[in-house]
C-alpha cells in the first residue's frame, strides 16, 4: 500500500499560496504535485512533489485541539536543535507563521528517502533484515537518550517529570472522555500511587515506532525518525514504556494484537522484555521492574486516540482510519487494568 494518498477534502490547503511562500525561502520554481501521508494520527503530514525535489509539509488538525498539542513553532525548534548532534533528524526548510496561507503554522523539510513499514513489509524482506530493524529502534533510542539534554533547556521543567505526565495525561483523558470507553479511574488512580522517581532527565522522543523511522536496508543502516511532536526533555524510561504500548508480541492475546500497527510480532523483532533488556545494555541501566512504564505507556497511548476519537465522535474529522479508535481505546483502559490488578 503506498503512502500518500490524494488529499481529504478537509484536509486540503490553498497550494498555489504554499508554493508561493516557498518560491520566496527557496527559489523553487514550478507548482507542486501535492499528496497526503495516510499515516499520523494527529499532524497532518504532505507530500510536495516538484521535478526535481520532493518536500514534506506539516500543519495542524482541524477542529477543537489539545492546549499544548499541535504546536508548529516547538517542533521546528526540537529539530533544528537536534539536526547536529542527532542525524536522523530531517533538515528543516521554513516555519511559516502568517495565518492568511493555509489558516495555521506549518513547516515544510526535506523528504529523508528511505523505507518506512507499517503494519505489513514486503515478503523480500529477510529476517537478517528484520532483527536489524530491531536492533537499530533500540541503538537509536538508546543513542537518542545520550543526548545533552541542555541543548533544549528551554523545554526542561525539572523534577518531577513523572508526576507531571501522570497528571497532565489523567487530564487529558478526563476532558475528552465520551461515554463509550471505560472511565479509566482505577488506572489513573494507581499510576498516581505507584510512580516511581525520574531516574535522570534526557531528550526523549515521546512517540519512538517503527513507523516514525526511515531505514535503508541494502546497508544496514537507519537514516531518519520522523514525528517529533510529543519530543521533551524527560524521563527516558517514560519514553521506553510508551514505545513499547506500541509493540505487540507475535504471542499476545489476539484482542491486543488486533492493534498492531508495525511488524513488531516478526520472526527476528524482539519480544517487549528483549526490548527492555538490550535498551538497558545500551544505555548502561541496572533491570528494573518494568510494570509502571509498561501501565503509564498504555494509559498514554489510550489517551491519545481517545484524544483523536473524540474528534472523530463529534464530527470534527471524516478520516476512516479513526473509526475503530473507541474499540481500541476499550482494549487498551482494559489491558492496562489487568497488568495491575
Amino acid at each position: 500500500m503506498s503512502d500518500v494518498t490524494p488529499v481529504r477534502s478537509e484536509d486540503s490547503f490553498d497550494i498555489d499560496a504554499v508554493h508561493r511562500w516557498l518560491e520566496s525561502k527557496t527559489g523553487i520554481i514550478g507548482t507542486p504535485i501535492v499528496e497526503q501521508f495516510r499515516s499520523g494520527a494527529s499532524n497532518l503530514t504532505y507530500l510536495l512533489k516538484y521535478p526535481e525535489r520532493e518536500l514534506v509539509l506539516r500543519r495542524p488538525p482541524v477542529g477543537t485541539k489539545a492546549v499544548s498539542a499541535h504546536d508548529m513553532k516547538r517542533e521546528v525548534l526540537i529539530q533544528q536543535r537536534l539536526k547536529p548532534v542527532f542525524p536522523y533528524v530531517p533538515e528543516i526548510i521554513g516555519l511559516c507563521d502568517d495565518h492568511s496561507i493555509i489558516g495555521s503554522d506549518f513547516y515544510v523539510m526535506e523528504r529523508i528517502r528511505g523505507s518506512i513499514f507499517r503494519r505489513e513489509i514486503p515478503e523480500s524482506v529477510t529476517r537478517n533484515q528484520i532483527a536489524f530493524m530491531g536492533n537499530a529502534l533500540i541503538s537509536g533510542l538508546a543513542e537518542l537518550h545520550s543526548v545533552d539534554p541542555s541543548i533544549l533547556a528551554e523545554l526542561n521543567k525539572g523534577p518531577g517529570y513523572v508526576k507531571r505526565q501522570v497528571s497532565g495525561w489523567s487530564q487529558r483523558y478526563r476532558n475528552a472522555l465520551t461515554d463509550d470507553v471505560p472511565t479509566g479511574e482505577t488506572v489513573m488512580k494507581w499510576l498516581d500511587e505507584n510512580q516511581p522517581s525520574d531516574i535522570k532527565l534526557c531528550v526523549i522522543h515521546g512517540d519512538w515506532r517503527i513507523d516514525n523511522a526511515v531505514f535503508d536496508l541494502e546497508k544496514q543502516r537507519l537514516v531518519g525518525i520522523l514525528d517529533w511532536e510529543l519530543a521533551t526533555v524527560g524521563d527516558p524510561l517514560m519514553d521506553l514504556g510508551s514505545a513499547l504500548a506500541y509493540w505487540i508480541d507475535g504471542d499476545d492475546d489476539l484482542e491486543f494484537a488486533s492493534l498492531r500497527r508495525q511488524p513488531s510480532h516478526l520472526p527476528g523483532m524482539p519480544t517487549r522484555a528483549e526490548f527492555v533488556e538490550r535498551y538497558c545494555d545500551a544505555a548502561g541501566l541496572q533491570k528494573f521492574d518494568f510494570t509502571f512504564y509498561e501501565v503509564f505507556g498504555l494509559f498514554r497511548l489510550a489517551v491519545i486516540i481517545q484524544q483523536i476519537w473524540a474528534r472523530y465522535r463529534a464530527g470534527q474529522t471524516t478520516n476512516p482510519a479513526f473509526a475503530g479508535f473507541g474499540v481500541g481505546v476499550n482494549i487498551l483502559i482494559n489491558r492496562a487494568d489487568r497488568l495491575i490488578s
